[in-house]
């Protein structure tokens, strides 16, 4: 059984498309959808820069996993897997920001880089982007069912040769409770004064919104494009944030509101339907050094009812722990971001985790460690050690949960495979360049034909 070439969630990277030369050499018709060659050259050079020495064959799996799924969208736009306008919207403009994150929130690099200003960059890539995300939406229909049982991952396990098991490095399992320092009385005044005195200069002033946004604006990503949020839909925003938006009217500003991030000032650019397209200017109140220390003090009290089993380690998270960490709602317990399980092997740790940990023995904490969040807040956590493994091949018992991912993976793949192979024979399929008359598409989508 042939295996799709990597065909499972594998997309076009992150406006990787950036310095493109779109060639219109069309190699093949799926449906209505069309494979050109400039999509096969952009995706073999992306792999050639992760894997030196690629050898031009792989084009061929290129091409199959492009005809793949260029025949996924075809059938999502059969079976109308709607992507909405907001949707596309709110995804093009976390990208860019991240973008812009990697730049420092310079936008004239972002230009130069590109060629095209921000908003031209977002208009020319939309339509990639609706067919990535209704590609991946269909994928995701197709395998919503598919499950994995206790007996298969065994079977799974068993079929690799004991010659072929890999070998995992030493591996710890992390808890952690991070706590939020609260902000000051003087500093929330601070802040609040400072941005009611923007909104009068709006107001009162009739001083222009977007360039006060780019100015004083505490929101990296926004702030350097005049606040604008660009299209949401509802839910995307903070309770707070999102309940203002919706009874502003077009071009009204709002009174100050306050959320968790700070104080905003609003501005609704428009709206369609239960979407809004709002511009904002945040100002943060400061975290002082006062602060800091009093949320230190604060978890190290934490720590101690802990250890003498006043409360759980569980609960003292759901009761102090900062409720927008993606432990939170783990019961603590941290997620390799690399891997989507719970261990982290001693490469993978922050070094700051892995020298507070190396010394502690099982169920053991650390002392509070200041830390910097993904979204630029200082903070606090301590971590527990639940559990550290030594270097050993792969071990059914000892290191399960991977091996059921890697089975439900397997399992996934035959699946799509198959279904690919099935809608191959009823869908139009007409290539106008066999692209060297590669054997792997000439079996699978020509013969077939």
């Amino acid at each position: 059984m042939r295996i799709i070439f990597n065909i499972l969630f594998i997309m076009l990277p992150l406006f990787a498309f950036g310095q493109r030369e779109m060639i219109d050499n069309i190699i093949a018709q799926v449906g209505e959808e069309i494979v050109l060659l400039s999509e096969i050259e952009e995706q073999f050079s992306l792999a050639s820069e992760q894997q030196v020495g690629l050898p031009s064959e792989a084009k061929c799996g290129i091409i199959d996993q492009l005809l793949s799924q260029k025949l996924i969208l075809n059938q999502a736009k059969l079976d109308s897997v709607v992507v909405s306008d907001a949707e596309i919207e709110t995804q093009l403009n976390a990208r860019i920001d991240r973008i812009l994150g990697f730049m420092q929130g310079d936008v004239a690099q972002f230009e130069a880089y590109y060629g095209k200003s921000v908003n031209e960059v977002k208009e020319e890539f939309r339509t990639d982007l609706r067919a990535q995300i209704t590609t991946e939406r269909m994928q995701a229909n197709i395998l919503a069912d598919v499950k994995i049982t206790p007996s298969e991952v065994k079977d799974f396990f068993n079929t690799i040769p004991k010659d072929s098991l890999p070998y995992f490095n030493s591996e710890v399992e992390l808890g952690e409770l991070v706590y939020k320092p609260k902000v000051n009385d003087e500093e929330r005044k601070k802040a609040m004064d400072k941005a009611q005195s923007i909104r009068d200069r709006i107001v009162n002033d009739g001083e222009d919104f977007a360039e006060l946004a780019s100015i004083y604006s505490e929101d990296p990503g926004s702030g350097k494009l005049g606040g604008d949020l660009g299209w949401a839909k509802r839910n995307t925003f903070v309770p707070e944030f999102e309940a203002e938006a919706y009874t502003l009217e077009k071009g009204q500003i709002s009174e100050l509101v306050e959320t968790e991030f700070g104080f905003h000032i609003l501005q609704l650019i428009e709206r369609r339907g239960n979407s809004v397209k709002v511009r904002h200017i945040l100002i943060k109140p400061v975290i002082t050094e006062a602060d800091m220390e009093l949320a230190a003090s604060k978890l190290i009290e934490v720590q101690k009812e802990i250890m003498v089993d006043s409360i759980t380690f569980s609960r003292a998270v759901k009761r102090f722990g900062d409720d927008k960490t993606q432990s939170y709602n783990n019961d603590g317990v941290m997620v390799n971001q690399k891997t989507g399980n719970s261990f982290f092997e001693i490469g993978d740790l922050e070094p700051d985790i892995y020298f507070a940990i190396d010394t502690l023995d099982i169920n053991e904490m650390t002392t509070p460690m200041r830390f910097t969040s993904p979204g630029g807040e200082e903070m606090f956590r301590v971590v527990l050690l639940k559990s550290r493994t030594k270097p050993h091949k792969a071990d059914l018992s000892l290191d399960y949960s991977r091996i059921q991912k890697a089975a439900l993976e397997s399992k996934k793949n035959v699946f799509i495979n198959n279904w690919v192979e099935d809608k191959i024979e009823s869908t139009y399929i007409e290539f106008t360049d066999p692209y060297g008359g590669c054997n792997m598409i000439n079996d699978r989508w020509v013969k077939l034909k």
